[in-house]
């Protein structure tokens, strides 16, 4: 988790250069995604107080990772980033915990889906907001591109999800028969 944190807070400062979306897109936004399934999959394995216990775990090594290797502290916008990937992460992955936990015994895409998206969609505003509100940067544009790439990979990563789900079960069943 710490790791998906601090590359794409490294990332996020890099706008896609490709076909005129550097006013919409940074390369963060493909990595990010991958910390909601990280967290859904402990949700659906350990439950919810597990998995809060990860997303501070990867929220105190983010951060600090973050503020370690990736932060210039002559520069303000790096130092707001920081502050923004931190509040942002942590807000959004335990709105996700709890919208999961919720809809964890509906369809099996359900809620995977239904809490990467909303937390994607708090994590993308809170996070562009505090980092660069006021600098001059088109964060509101930046912001829409980047949703649209965290909704993509969202999508993507219930193939993952699924193909792990069948592995936790298996895991749990044969933990079951273990201690029985």
């Amino acid at each position: 988790m710490a790791l998906i944190v601090t590359l794409s807070n490294y990332l996020v400062q890099f706008p896609v250069n490709y076909i005129g979306l550097q006013d919409l897109l940074t390369y963060g936004a493909f990595s990010y995604p991958v910390a909601f399934l990280i967290t859904d999959l402990s949700n659906r394995r350990y439950g919810k107080n597990t998995a809060k216990k990860i997303v501070y775990l990867g929220f105190t090594l983010g951060v600090f990772l973050t503020l370690y290797f990736s932060t210039n502290y002559s520069d303000l916008i790096s130092i707001r980033i920081a502050i923004g990937s931190g509040t942002a992460f942590l807000v959004a992955q335990l709105i996700d915990i709890n919208i999961f936990d919720r809809l964890r015994k509906k369809i099996w895409f359900a809620a995977p889906l239904t809490s990467s998206l909303i937390g994607s969609i708090v994590d993308t505003f809170l996070f562009f907001s505090i980092s660069f509100y006021g600098t001059g940067i088109n964060w509101v544009s930046l912001s829409f591109g980047d949703l649209f790439v965290k909704i993509f990979v969202a999508l993507l990563m219930l193939i993952p999800f699924r193909l792990l789900l069948s592995r936790i079960h298996e895991n749990t069943n044969t933990e079951k028969k273990i201690s029985v």
